[in-house]
């Protein structure tokens, strides 16, 4: 079995590799290789919620949704606004509930949550999130949604993945995403605004990679190129040193977002920090219905993303 610090938090490892989850918000609190950090590791309690959601899995929504409103089969929803300051219902239910614990072993820890019974919700889902780490290959992080109702069922997903290259400050990093495309956003609400548009010739045009100094972002990326049939994106240090975050094709968006002191948004310990967050559907998916996964009574979806360490040699 793996090693249980406390109630609620998990240690696995395999390897060079160790990682801390927890089953408030299925949250991945950090990812070492040897002891270096891929991720940011915020300073709280397994029961408490981490900054900025670090972490933390976003279901069934990923994102905003416009004043809370999404139209579905003909009917119309309205859910709970959570961001009350720009009227939008906020990355989904699942990220401040109690998951229940499925299966923990030395390197793997698996957590499942019922989705349904919220207000404007009225669609019975159960998602089940493994965390499986490999000495080789790092972390995989396997992701299942069943429709476990009688009706079909609208769905998205994501996670608040915070990487990091070590000790290496953000703004001395290189971050390279593989995208081709951006989606416009109004930044009054952080709602799309347009259609997908080309990074070439622009400042968001991480394809060779940039570096973050004097960078601030909240921005959707589409348009991935793949390598070896998945979406890489890295975070190197001034030495080289990478951290490599990968999704399968079912994760066809990521959001990239710099918390900054001097947006108001500082990263505790940190003040600068870099979140590459694997998403399944733009913002506003579920009033857009723009690569929304719709599942059937008894159907089921599935998708992978992971992270490992590479070193300057590789």
């Amino acid at each position: 079995m793996c090693q249980t610090r406390t109630v609620g938090e998990f240690a696995v490892s395999a390897g060079d590799y160790s990682a801390v989850v927890v089953s408030q918000g299925a949250g991945l609190r950090e990812v070492r290789h040897a002891g270096r950090l891929l991720t940011e590791s915020p300073p709280v309690g397994p029961d408490e919620k981490p900054p900025l959601s670090a972490g933390l899995v976003l279901a069934p929504w990923p994102n905003r949704t416009a004043d809370g409103r999404f139209t579905f089969d003909g009917v119309e929803h309205r859910l709970e606004i959570t961001e009350v300051d720009r009227n939008n219902a906020n990355h989904g239910f699942v990220r401040t509930v109690e998951w229940a614990l499925y299966d923990a072993t030395e390197r793997s820890v698996t957590l499942g949550v019922p989705i349904g019974q919220h207000p404007g919700w009225p669609f019975d889902l159960t998602l089940v999130v493994d965390y499986t780490l490999d000495e080789t290959t790092g972390l995989t992080v396997t992701s299942t949604v069943t429709n476990s109702g009688d009706v079909r069922a609208p769905f998205a997903l994501g996670f608040h993945t915070f990487v990091r290259a070590g000790d290496a400050a953000t703004d001395d990093c290189t971050l390279t995403v593989p995208a081709g495309r951006t989606l416009p956003l109004d930044p009054e609400r952080q709602l799309p605004q347009g259609d997908p548009t080309p990074v070439d010739g622009t400042d968001h045009d991480f394809r060779a990679g940039r570096r973050l100094a004097g960078l601030w972002l909240d921005t959707p990326f589409t348009d991935f190129t793949a390598t070896d049939g998945r979406y890489v994106s890295t975070l190197a240090d001034p030495d080289g040193m990478t951290t490599e975050l990968w999704t399968s094709p079912a994760f066809r968006w990521a959001q990239v977002f710099t918390a900054d002191p001097d947006h108001d948004q500082s990263f505790p310990g940190r003040g600068r920090a870099v979140a590459v967050e694997p998403m399944t559907a733009p913002p506003n998916a579920l009033a857009s219905g723009d690569d929304l996964v719709v599942l059937e009574p008894g159907q089921t979806w599935s998708g992978e993303w992971g992270m490992r360490h590479r070193d300057s040699a590789a």
